[in-house]
């Protein structure tokens, strides 16, 4: 018997004064899509690394964590399979905005002026603001 095991992932919530940091998916699934800067951790990998990675990857930004936000595990979060997403409070220590590996843009929006977001990112932006609120 074959055993399957969810993929582990990343998304970080990139937090500047009131708005937040948000890509714009190159890719499917949610192609066009808006979307948390993350991905898949890469193996012999940390999560904080990949994070950070990730992010620098997808927004040109260079951040630092925070905080965890949590661990997002439902079966069907993501089309492409079982995807287990470790998730991070960030902020900005250097770099400007830009597009980069998987985003075909990248913007901040404001909390109260939230685009259609991909995955299960709308819940895990309105978890992050709950938390920040005691911060």
């Amino acid at each position: 018997m074959q055993h399957k095991s969810p993929i582990l992932t990343v998304d970080a919530i990139i937090i500047k004064d009131n708005s937040i940091v948000l890509i714009k998916r190159k890719n499917d699934p949610f192609k066009d899509k808006w979307a948390l800067p993350g991905g898949f951790v890469e193996y012999g990998e940390t999560v904080e690394n990949a994070v950070v990675r990730e992010a620098k990857e997808e927004t040109g930004l260079d951040v630092r964590i925070e905080k965890l936000l949590g661990v997002y595990s439902g079966p069907d979060r993501d089309p492409r399979g079982h995807t287990v997403s470790v998730c991070f409070i960030c902020r900005i220590v250097s770099g400007k905005l830009k597009s980069g590996t998987d985003s075909a843009d990248v913007r901040e929006f404001k909390f109260s002026e939230l685009p259609d977001l991909a995955f299960d990112h709308e819940k895990i932006i309105r978890d992050a603001i709950i938390l920040l609120e005691f911060m």
